[in-house]
């Protein structure tokens, strides 16, 4: 070992000229992992930090569609050192002949007890909130054209704007809204029409706690105590967890996809090795013939690489974990919720375990096949004992990495799935690609012998060095095509996302979702569209919510798990008979005016994802009261299409008495739907509308940020893949100079030269980019089938993009790197080969 480092020192006295690649490839890729981890550590951290102000209190108890009973209430009071109750639901602003949607808070006195609700002009919120005062969303402001002092209408009450609304301490909290905020005293709602029993609405009672408190032992005490009454539990521990929930998974997918760039730069690292041993040819040699062992140069070389692992695995951690903090700033202003960036050292040791086994995993397979080369074949330069394949020790030690480098991206993102998935794909697409510069190849070969090639020797000279021995197209191939397949699926994902919401949704989506309609309101609603021409369909059903606490008898959980319908209430409805166009699976209805006991038909997909059999008792609580229901029949919904649709319908008996409202659905055209808003609006104003399309524009914005911020990471991909084709490129110049030389001899003109060397270049990008769109049409249909559950339709333009690029980089990395072959004399050249 000593002898070893001795060597490994003196080598790299010389310089790192030849590890710039390596080095290059390691730092982008461990940045990129590094950047996106440290970012969210610091959300994590800031949600960890300021849980209570997000949360606006220590603790919340949420009640779904009712106000807490005096006993629940009683409990909150009894622990709690300060309580606010707030109401939010949907509405519609009303301001002359222009409505839009908001969603309103109604809060109270004491609201809010953690946190600054921020008002322009500046005043206090209680101000604000006096004399039927009211704040708004800005945004909302300016699209209703209110002015600070006009009045608008909610439902049948009339307030006064007092002032915009600049920050909601605890809007992140609230998860994913259709409308802006407007935020009025829960005292001024009353005798608006919009909190009658059965309409939508959540309560929140916030609490303060004392210092002591244990916040595992409340949440256990209350859920013993109210879960069945439909009660919701949350705490300053996750204060938002849609938010925490969303970061995590979308941070750790954007490591994996780090991750495939590194996986990119491990092919440069590779290439760089193999390039930088290629060149020590000569000095292996020798050491082997004055008797050093395979074992002794391995170490020596395993020595050098490793201290310059560690050098570009310091130097990525170093900007990687610095770029973040140095733009707090700005990325502070740009989020909606509190960051705390610094020193992340959780991103960081993940980024250096990934960077490390990376470069284990590509640096041990040509150091492997350089110990098993003898010294004889390494004098003759190009012989077939260069191509030595290593032992089965050395598969070993790699097949360990291997399994080290996957079994750290899994337990690193907390989504084996997702992991595994990506990691597979990664995989699998450098398999294809190898696979396609191998065919290259042995096509370019065979090419090149054929009769077609006689006159044209360009192409020919470009197809004989692609099929040579120097194998050239491998890393081209390898580098540019898995960056650009990233970026394919991307946007073949991203494209089939637009067209299905541009192309399908006025096919199948109504134009307005309006709840809320009372018993007393919906013959007259349903008149008012029937009579209208340009109202192509009506479907209405009678709604309540419930939540659905057990299955025969047991805890709904116990039974089946964190299933979505078990998470919050889901919408029930009841018929007599079943609603048109229904399906039924399995059983039967019950028959017109059944008053027996409660009957139940359930969602038959769902059913079968929890399990559920015909003969099953559910336990359903609906405004605070248990209902237990036999399931009789299954039945198929469709939520795909934004019309109606319940999981639960019961017979009518069951659900007798209990105060409910409607919901409808309205396909009209959509020159006539403001019309149809107006008319409604003015005459049952306590109904709120959602519009389809505005609230799918609003998912659709959603699914754009996240398509931007997979795309940037794919760009850091495609730059470490650029990286690593300049890298081939200027490992391969040496090999072009002897080339150029060789050809001015036997009469090649360097226009003929350059002509040759740039078409090689082209053909090898423009089959990288084939491959890339192929294996992106793969993925993006993958995803649009087994996850969005959409259909898939290719999108060419972008993959005739891709293929373009693929084509114009390589050729453009190819030309810089021509230019001193180009240049060399030929005498020069070859009076120094045998």
């Amino acid at each position: 070992m000593n002898v070893a480092l001795r060597i490994a020192r003196r080598e790299l006295r010389g310089g790192i000229g030849g590890f710039r690649v390596f080095l290059l490839c390691l730092i982008l890729g461990v940045a990129a992992i590094a950047a996106v981890g440290t970012l969210r550590e610091g959300i994590r951290r800031g949600l960890d930090d300021q849980g209570a102000v997000l949360l606006g209190g220590d603790a919340q108890m949420e009640f779904t569609y009712r106000h807490a009973s005096p006993e629940e209430r009683a409990w909150m009071e009894a622990r709690a050192t300060a309580l606010s109750e707030i109401v939010d639901f949907r509405s519609m602003a009303v301001v002359g002949e222009d409505r839009a949607l908001t969603q309103v808070k109604g809060v109270d006195a004491a609201y809010p007890l953690v946190g600054e609700v921020v008002l322009d002009p500046v005043l206090p919120l209680a101000e604000a909130l006096a004399g039927n005062g009211a704040v708004m969303d800005g945004v909302l402001a300016d699209r209703l054209g209110l002015a600070v002092g006009d009045s608008f209408r909610l439902g049948q009450a009339e307030f006064r704007l007092a002032a915009r609304l600049l920050r909601e301490p605890d809007s992140a909290a609230g998860g994913f809204g259709l409308g802006p905020r407007t935020i009025v005293d829960t005292g001024d709602l009353a005798g608006s029409g919009l909190l009658e029993p059965g309409t939508l609405f959540e309560t929140e009672y916030r609490m303060t706690l004392p210092p002591a408190a244990d916040l595992s032992s409340l949440r256990a005490e209350a859920e013993a105590a109210f879960r069945d009454s439909g009660m919701s539990w949350q705490d300053r521990r996750r204060a938002a967890p849609g938010v925490d929930r969303f970061v995590e998974r979308i941070g750790s997918f954007l490591v994996l996809v780090g991750l495939a760039g590194l996986a990119v730069g491990g092919v440069g690292i590779s290439a760089a090795v193999r390039a930088y041993l290629d060149r020590k040819t000569e000095a292996i040699a020798v050491l082997k013939a004055l008797g050093a062992t395979g074992g002794t140069i391995l170490a020596a070389y395993m020595l050098q690489i490793g201290a310059l692992t560690l050098l570009g695995v310091a130097l990525g951690l170093l900007l990687g974990g610095s770029l973040p903090v140095l733009a707090a700033p700005l990325i502070a202003a740009q989020m909606p919720i509190p960051v705390e960036l610094g020193v992340a050292p959780g991103a960081l040791a993940e980024a250096a375990i990934y960077g490390t086994l990376t470069a284990a995993v590509f640096t041990l397979w040509p150091l492997a096949r350089l110990r098993e080369v003898r010294a004889a074949a390494l004098f003759r330069d190009l012989g077939p004992g260069r191509r030595a394949w290593p032992g089965l020790g050395m598969a070993a030690a790699m097949a360990l990495l291997v399994a080290a480098l996957v079994g750290a991206a899994v337990g690193f993102s907390g989504v084996p799935k997702l992991a595994l998935g990506t990691l597979g794909g990664v995989i699998a697409a450098l398999g294809v690609l190898a696979l396609a510069a191998w065919g290259l190849g042995r096509l370019a070969r065979r090419l090149a012998g054929l009769q077609l090639m006689r006159g044209r020797p360009g192409l020919r000279l470009a197809l004989s060095a692609i099929g040579g021995p120097r194998a050239e197209a491998a890393p081209v191939i390898l580098s540019l095509g898995l960056g650009l397949a990233v970026l394919a699926a991307v946007g073949q994902i991203d494209a089939n996302l637009r067209a299905a919401i541009d192309r399908d949704l006025p096919e199948v989506a109504p134009s307005y979702f309006f709840v809320d309609i009372q018993n007393d309101q919906i013959e007259g609603f349903r008149e008012r569209l029937d009579s209208d021409a340009a109202v192509s369909r009506v479907d209405s059903a009678p709604m309540l919510r419930g939540i659905i606490t057990r299955i025969n008898g047991l805890d709904a959980r116990s039974v089946a798990g964190s299933h979505w319908v078990l998470n919050g209430d889901r919408g029930v409805t009841y018929s007599d008979r079943p609603p048109a166009n229904t399906t039924i699976t399995e059983g039967a209805w019950w028959p017109e005016g059944y008053d027996g006991p409660p009957q139940a038909s359930f969602s038959a997909e769902e059913a079968a994802e929890i399990g559920l059999k015909l003969g099953d008792r559910i336990t359903v609580n609906i405004l605070g009261r248990d209902l237990e229901a036999e399931v009789t029949s299954f039945r198929v919904v469709d939520f795909s299409t934004a019309g109606i649709g319940f999981v639960i319908a019961l017979n009518p008996g069951a659900l007798a008495g209990a105060p409910h409202t409607h919901i409808a659905t309205v396909y009209a055209e959509e020159a006539a739907e403001a019309q149809i808003l107006r008319d409604l609006a003015t005459s049952y104003p306590n109904i709120t509308a959602i519009r389809v399309r505005d609230a799918i524009d609003r998912v659709a914005e959603a699914l754009t940020a996240i398509a931007r911020a997979t795309a940037i990471a794919a760009a850091g991909t495609l730059v470490t893949g650029f990286v690593v084709l300049i890298g081939a490129a200027a490992a391969g110049e040496r090999a072009r100079v002897y080339e150029a030389a060789l050809l001015k001899v036997l009469g090649a003109s360097r226009r003929r030269i350059l002509g040759s060397f740039a078409l090689r270049s082209a053909i090898m990008g423009a089959a990288a980019g084939v491959v890339a769109v192929a294996f992106g049409a793969a993925a993006g249909w993958a995803v649009m089938t087994f996850v969005m559950e959409a259909g898939f339709r290719f999108e060419p333009v972008s993959a005739i993009a891709i293929v373009t690029g693929g084509a114009l980089a390589t050729l453009l990395a190819g030309l810089v790197f021509a230019l001193k072959p180009l240049a060399a004399r030929p005498a020069q050249v070859l009076r120094a080969r045998d």
